[in-house]
C-alpha cells in the first residue's frame, strides 16, 4: 500500500525509457533488500502488478500493488522508504494469499478531483462561445429558460468590467485607451479578434489571462521609453502593457470569485447524472456505443464538502466513487459537468451523452486528480475467514496519508496552479474557440455540435478540436487505456 504525488513522473506504470512512479518503487525495494539480486533486473521475475494505473502528473494518496517480496525485516517498509523520494511513501505491507491480484480483486476506486471555484464562472460574453450560448437560445426559443440557469451570475462580468477593468482603462492616456478598448472589441461574426492585426497591434480576448500575465509587482504601466525607440513602437509597447495589465486584472477578479449555494447546487445535481450503470464512450477514446466495455458503474459523484480557500482561490474537492474507469473518463466527466454548469446548460444534456452520436468531450487538466483508495470488501470478507490474513486497510494509516495528502500533493496542486494558470487557459481555449464542436453546451443541444457555426466552414472533427483546446495528447493509450481519469 502506498500513496505518491505524480507531479514530475510519466505516470504510474513502469517504463524503460521514462520516469515513473513504478520504476523508482522497484528500485527502492531492490535497495531495501526486499527483491532478491537474481530477480533485481526484471519486474515480470516477481509478478508485479498494479491495482490502478495513473497517468502523467496524477496523485494518490492510496493505491495498491502486489508482488512477491521478501519481508522477513521488521523495520522493512522503513527500509524502502527511505530509499524513496519524500514524494513516494510506502504506507504498509501485507501478505496475501499466493493467487492474490491487486487489479482483478479490486471492488472499486475513489477518486478525487479538485477544481477552483472560478471554473464555473460564465464565458465572458465577448468570447465566441459567450455569444453563441445568447445567440442560439435566442434562435431556439430558450432566452428566458437559459437567463434562468445563469441567474446567480447573470451580472458578474458586467460587475467585474466597471470595478477591475474600467479603472485601468480611465488612467490610461487617451491615444492608448482607444488603442485598448480597440483590442477588446470583438467581432459579432467571427467571435474574437485574432492575436494580432496588420498593424502589429496586440489584440486581446477579454478573460484570456495567459501566459503574458504579469506577476504581482508588475502594475504600472511603461512610460519611459528607450529615446532611440519611435513614437509608434513607444505607444505598441504601452499598450501591450496594459493589456497584460487587463488580463492580470481578469485573472485577479476570477481567483477573488466566491461560488454561491445555487451553483453548487447545480454541480451536485450535474454529477448526479453520472450515477448508475452508463454507457461512457463518449467520455474515453478510441470507443464506440456499441462496445460493452464503455459501459461503467459509477456508485456516487458529489461535492465532498464545503470549499476551501487556498491563497486566494476557492476550490471545490469532487469525490467519484466508481467500478473501474477508462483512460480520461474522470477528467472528461468533470469537464463536461463545469461545461454544462458554466454555459447555463440543461443538465439533461449529460444523459444525451450516453446515445449513439459522438461528440468531443475535452478532458480537464489532470492537475487536479489523484486516486484516494481502492476498494477491496470482497476480499477482505473472505480473507481473515479463509486464508487467516489481514485485511486491505488504509484506515489505519489515516493520519500520515492526510498529513501527506496536504503536503505533497494539495500544496503541490495549489501551487502549480498559481504558477501555470492551467485551469483558466483550458476553458479560456475552449470559450474562444471558433469551431462549433463543443456548442452541445448551448440550448441547441448535440445536433448545434455538428453545424457550421457561423463561421461558414465545415465543422472540425472532435479529434481535430479536442488536439485546438487540450494541451496534451489526446491519442496516448498505456495499459489498454484502463484507469487514470
Amino acid at each position: 500500500m502506498l500513496g505518491y504525488s505524480g507531479s514530475g513522473y510519466k505516470g504510474m506504470q513502469l517504463s524503460p525509457t521514462e520516469k515513473t512512479i513504478e520504476g523508482d518503487l522497484f528500485t527502492a525495494f531492490v535497495a531495501a533488500g526486499a527483491i532478491s539480486k537474481a530477480n533485481a533486473t526484471d519486474p515480470k521475475k516477481s509478478s508485479l502488478v498494479r491495482c490502478a494505473r495513473t497517468d502523467k502528473g496524477v496523485h494518490a494518496a492510496g493505491n495498491v500493488v502486489s508482488l512477491k517480496l521478501i519481508v522477513e525485516d521488521s523495520d522493512i517498509v522503513q527500509k524502502i522508504n527511505e530509499q524513496l523520494s519524500p514524494q513516494i511513501r510506502v504506507w504498509g505491507i501485507e501478505i496475501t494469499n499466493k493467487s492474490f491480484s491487486s487489479y482483478h480483486l479490486c471492488d472499486s476506486r475513489i477518486y478525487e478531483y479538485l477544481i477552483p471555484t472560478h471554473c464555473f464562472l460564465p464565458p465572458h460574453p465577448s468570447t465566441s462561445l459567450g455569444q453563441k450560448l445568447v445567440e442560439i437560445a435566442e434562435q431556439e426559443n430558450d432566452l428566458e429558460g437559459y437567463k434562468q440557469r445563469q441567474a446567480e451570475v447573470a451580472t458578474y462580468w458586467k460587475e467585474v468590467d466597471e470595478k477591475y477593468i474600467q479603472p485601468i482603462l480611465e488612467r490610461l492616456p487617451e491615444v492608448t485607451r482607444n488603442r485598448v478598448k480597440r483590442a477588446l472589441i470583438v467581432k459579432s461574426d467571427t467571435g474574437p479578434v485574432d492575436s494580432s492585426d496588420s498593424q502589429g497591434e496586440q489584440k486581446l480576448n477579454p478573460s484570456n489571462e495567459g501566459d503574458d500575465a504579469p506577476t504581482s509587482n508588475e502594475t504600472s504601466i511603461q512610460t519611459n521609453e528607450n529615446k532611440d525607440t519611435s513614437a509608434e513602437d513607444a505607444q505598441t509597447v504601452t499598450t501591450n502593457d496594459a493589456i497584460r495589465m487587463i488580463r492580470a486584472a481578469y485573472l485577479d477578479a476570477k481567483r477573488a470569485y466566491r461560488i454561491p449555494k445555487e451553483r453548487m447546487d447545480r454541480i451536485n445535481d450535474a454529477l448526479g447524472m453520472y450515477v448508475g450503470t452508463r454507457n461512457f464512450h463518449n467520455y474515453t477514446i478510441q470507443k464506440s456505443f456499441r462496445d460493452a466495455s464503455a459501459k461503467r458503474l459509477i456508485k456516487s459523484f458529489k461535492i465532498s464538502r464545503d470549499p476551501l480557500i487556498i491563497n486566494g482561490t476557492e476550490w471545490l474537492s469532487l469525490k467519484v466513487h466508481g467500478q473501474s474507469f477508462m483512460m480520461h473518463q474522470i477528467r472528461k466527466m468533470v469537464a463536461m459537468v463545469a461545461l454544462v454548469v458554466r454555459c447555463g446548460c440543461d443538465i439533461q444534456r449529460i444523459p444525451e451523452t450516453y446515445e449513439d452520436h459522438k461528440i468531443a468531450i475535452p478532458k480537464a487538466p489532470g492537475l487536479g486528480l489523484l486516486l484516494e483508495r481502492p476498494i477491496f470488501d470482497s476480499y477482505n470478507k473472505r480473507t481473515v475467514v479463509e486464508y487467516g490474513k489481514n485485511p486491505i486497510d488504509f484506515s489505519k494509516y489515516e493520519k500520515e496519508i492526510e498529513e501527506f495528502k496536504q503536503r505533497e500533493i494539495y500544496e503541490r496542486i495549489f501551487r502549480e496552479e498559481e504558477e501555470s494558470n492551467s485551469f483558466g487557459n483550458f476553458f479560456n481555449h475552449i470559450d474562444t474557440f471558433q469551431d462549433s464542436a463543443f456548442h452541445y453546451v448551448t440550448s441547441g443541444g448535440i445536433p448545434a455540435s455538428k453545424s457550421r457555426g457561423g463561421t461558414g466552414k465545415a465543422p472540425m472533427s472532435g479529434k481535430a478540436a479536442l488536439k485546438e483546446v487540450e494541451s496534451e495528447s489526446e491519442d496516448e493509450v498505456v495499459n489498454g487505456g484502463e484507469e487514470g481519469g
